[in-house]
């Protein structure tokens, strides 16, 4: 499958991979540093999962969001539990930086949102 567009006599990588964010890749300056641009999104939520806060250690994390406590997700046996956020669509070398961003407590998988799509989403590892 071709993954790049031509765009005004330049090459760039298609954006077609949904990311779903809860948490600090929601955040501008986080996304700036993460992507080198600010991401359109729009809301969605992500059924079956609850959220809790975990402390980062890693001072190049903490240094780009500002915060020390992120929120983290894990499956829920409640099925009413989901979890608020927003999804992107970036592209194949976005998720790899965003993969970089992301602590070792974080594991990406593939999850149901609550719109029907499907998106990748960092849980509790």
């Amino acid at each position: 499958m071709e993954n790049r567009l031509r765009d005004g006599g330049a090459v760039s990588e298609a954006r077609d991979i949904l990311l779903f964010s809860y948490g600090t890749l929601q955040f501008e300056n986080v996304q700036i540093a993460t992507f080198g641009r600010v991401l359109g999104g729009e809301d969605d939520a992500m059924p079956g999962y609850r959220k809790d806060m975990v402390e980062i250690t890693d001072p190049a994390v903490v240094a780009t969001s500002g915060e020390r406590f992120h929120p983290i997700v894990s499956e829920s046996t409640n099925l009413a539990d989901e979890v608020a956020g927003r999804v992107f669509a970036i592209t194949e070398a976005e998720l790899a930086a965003a993969d970089a961003y992301e602590v070792s407590d974080y594991r990406r998988v593939l999850v149901g949102l609550k719109s029907g799509r499907s998106a990748w989403a960092y849980i509790k590892a």
